[in-house]
């Protein structure tokens, strides 16, 4: 089916697309990048007020009315953990949509941080013999086409052709 799948991936939200060759490539352009799935992280869509009862972090009151105490309650390792367990679901759906398209490479579009830790699962789709490109720039927030000329401006994948040509 499709040659390429692309992941825009960001530590609260992933979206997934193929780019598909056009039925009419004479009366088309093409080929169309298609929006298959979308996920979320809910733990980075909350608010820390949702999350936590004290929403601001490293500050305690002794009983009484002792001074006060500064403590860690964690919440960068809890924030790490989080992106670590959305980078394994994001990884695992585009493993997915790959063997299901009969794709042959995987785009990953995240940002630094967001991409190290997705290298950490990119065996997934190595050992089903899927290559892996990756660029580091959030493409979330991007409308397909946006994506779409980004990404052939980069190289990665083939440019949006004009009808006919």
């Amino acid at each position: 089916m499709g040659e390429y799948c692309i992941a825009t991936v960001s530590e609260a939200q992933a979206r997934f697309y193929c780019l598909e060759p056009v039925e009419y490539p004479e009366l088309e352009s093409g080929p169309k990048l298609c929006e298959v799935a979308e996920i979320s992280n809910p733990e980075k869509r909350m608010p820390d007020r949702e999350i936590y009862t004290d929403t601001k972090t490293g500050r305690g009151r002794a009983p009484g009315k002792g001074p006060a105490h500064g403590y860690d309650d964690h919440r960068e390792k809890r924030g790490e953990e989080s992106s670590r367990k959305f980078s394994r679901i994001v990884l695992e759906k585009i493993r997915e949509l790959a063997l299901k398209q009969d794709t042959k490479t995987v785009i990953l579009a995240a940002p630094p941080k967001m991409l190290g830790m997705l290298r950490q699962e990119v065996y997934l789709l190595k050992r089903e013999g899927i290559g892996v490109q990756e660029h580091s720039k959030d493409l979330t927030k991007l409308s397909p086409r946006e994506i779409h000329e980004h990404l052939a401006k980069e190289g990665l994948i083939p440019a949006l052709r004009r009808p006919g040509r």
